[in-house]
């Protein structure tokens, strides 16, 4: 639907491969293995300079002088030129996917869906299984119930992994194959599945023990979003230890989380600045100091668990760029009480990926709006959520799913904002 056939893509990636492998050895004086890292290769900075060159005397404004380290072979920079290189003449549908966080979740989320189309029921009810063994408790039922315990915790975070993961695999089948992910928070387990990085078991039971141990943290954490640049938010948590920064959702939008007592000391610092703030309704101080003592139990199970670098090119909002590195315990771990970076994150996919569509994945829009932002307004990418809201349905899922195609119904559908 979206790109070309996988032959074609072959062979694509096949020349740039040959091409880059032409080069390196000119620089390195010897013949590369494909797979091997450059540096083992030889491959010093004054030649990765060189080779940059060579790539921008030959295909254009490509890639970063980063992207040749940011992919250390030879096959994975040449798969990473030949995506950017099918997608400059803007004809082709490149989509990103962004995955929403904790507080985008609602009761009844998706019902139109999962009663109208069946496709996402067929996908809601896979991952329903893979999480019922931990929660004791169907998605699906707490779902079609309109249950306000979608709001606890414990069922908040396996409840969103699991739409989140009908909601893409619907896309992936109707010919959506994402060039990128991203996630938010607890996103980023959907993320990390669709990607490859996790199974969907063992990302059902991971996000079902994060909720679990979270929601039996003690109560007294809040959370609060502040109109400042993350450089006063580290000035105004450096005298409150039991603070931290959640979030930084764009150039000015911080999320500050701890301790109650401890917020309410800096909105008093902030209201004789004249800088509103605005309290989330949360149960705990997410990615905050209050979040250690899960740590140890989470990583206690982690143990047991594998995990894989992502097949497809993953924005990490822990490190706040592209992750090639394997998503092993200590990421996932530190996930817990690392702040969201999705400024950083989204920024570098915007600007290495270079999609045409951008699809925030979740039960409500909460992420477009800075997304658009970021990517420029009507400059960059179709930025559109997969589901509006609560009403949204099997017809507005065939709307996005049109404007993915980059059909007649692309611009209509995305307000024209590209």
């Amino acid at each position: 639907m979206q790109e070309q056939p996988p032959g074609e893509q072959d062979d694509f990636a096949v020349a740039h491969r040959e091409w880059l492998s032409e080069r390196v050895a000119h620089y390195i004086g010897h013949p590369v293995e494909d797979t091997v890292p450059l540096v083992e290769e030889g491959l010093d900075s004054v030649a990765a300079l060189s080779l940059y060159g060579d790539i921008e005397e030959e295909f254009g404004s490509l890639i970063e002088p980063d992207d040749v380290w940011a992919y250390p072979t030879v096959r994975q920079l040449a798969e990473f030129l030949a995506m950017r290189d099918v997608g400059r003449d803007g004809t082709r549908v490149r989509t990103a996917f962004v995955f929403t966080g904790q507080g985008s979740q609602h009761p009844g989320m998706t019902e139109g869906l999962y009663r109208n189309s069946t496709g996402y029921r067929a996908f809601l009810d896979e991952a329903d299984a893979a999480v019922r063994p931990w929660t004791r408790q169907s998605v699906v039922e707490l779902i079609l119930t309109g249950d306000p315990r979608v709001h606890r915790t414990a069922l908040t975070q396996p409840a969103l992994f699991a739409v989140e993961y009908a909601l893409a695999r619907t896309l992936e089948e109707a010919g959506v194959r994402p060039v990128a992910v991203l996630g938010h928070g607890v996103g980023e387990f959907a993320a990390a599945t669709i990607a490859g990085a996790l199974t969907l078991a063992d990302a059902a039971k991971l996000v079902s023990m994060r909720g679990a141990f979270m929601q039996y943290l003690p109560p007294g954490g809040g959370m609060m979003a502040v109109c400042v640049t993350p450089y006063e938010a580290a000035e105004l948590v450096a005298e409150e230890p039991a603070v931290g920064i959640s979030a930084i959702n764009a150039a000015k939008a911080i999320v500050l989380s701890g301790d109650r007592a401890a917020l309410r000391r800096i909105e008093a610092r902030l209201d004789e600045r004249g800088i509103r703030v605005r309290h989330l309704s949360v149960s705990h101080a997410f990615h905050s100091p209050l979040m250690a003592p899960v740590v140890p139990k989470f990583e206690a199970v982690l143990r047991k668990m594998p995990g894989s670098a992502a097949r497809v090119p993953y924005y990490s909002t822990v490190y706040g760029r592209l992750a090639t590195e394997p998503l092993y315990a200590p990421y996932w771990t530190e996930h817990i009480t690392a702040p969201v970076r999705f400024a950083d994150a989204a920024r570098a996919l915007l600007a290495q990926q270079a999609p045409t569509h951008v699809v925030e994945i979740g039960p409500q829009a909460v992420l477009t709006p800075y997304l658009r932002r970021m990517g420029g307004g009507r400059r960059g990418p179709v930025c559109l959520p997969v589901c509006q809201g609560p009403r949204s349905d099997a017809v507005d899922l065939a709307g996005v799913i049109s404007a993915l195609d980059a059909g007649p119904l692309a611009a209509a559908l995305s307000g024209g904002t590209r």
